[in-house]
């Protein structure tokens, strides 16, 4: 007898990293998450949900984040980030979109304080510490011109 087939079975999610006249980068500070409080993220991210489209995920996650408002057009692909937490735990198992944006509506404030305290404007080289891990790969990578266009990140078998 042969042994089942384990798949990968992945959450999506969308990451919206908004970019300001002097090339500076918006993040923000976690707080009360439950998953890598106290680090800066990317300004906007969330899970893609039923019967949306990736980009949808992206302009309702920076709405609800932070009162800005994209359209989906304006997107900038930055990688797909295929993710494990190397725990082998479903949750653990994302696939990761990863889009910029140069032009939006509306003034960037926190709209969801139970998830974050505070955003900051920041230089691409001089980021707050600590970043989330897998964003501050991206973020680097990014501002090196080094950002493949598929990266894999958190597999014991592949360096991140």
């Amino acid at each position: 007898m042969t042994e089942p087939v384990r798949r990968f079975q992945v959450i999506p999610a969308a990451y919206v990293l908004l970019i300001d006249e002097q090339d500076r980068v918006l993040l923000s500070f976690r707080r009360g998450t439950g998953y890598m409080d106290e680090h800066w993220a990317f300004g906007a991210a969330g899970h893609v949900e039923q019967g949306e489209t990736v980009f949808q995920a992206a302009v309702r996650e920076t709405r609800e984040e932070l009162g800005a408002i994209l359209n989906e057009e304006d997107l900038i692909p930055l990688t797909v980030m295929h993710r494990a937490g190397a725990n082998g735990r479903p949750i653990d198992e994302r696939v990761d979109f990863f889009f910029a944006v140069r032009r939006w509506a509306g003034e960037p404030k926190i709209q969801e304080t139970d998830k974050a305290v505070e955003l900051r404007w920041a230089e691409p080289t001089a980021l707050p510490h600590p970043v989330v891990p897998h964003e501050l790969f991206v973020l680097d990578h990014w501002a090196q011109a080094t950002l493949p266009a598929v990266t894999a990140f958190g597999f014991p078998s592949h360096q991140s």
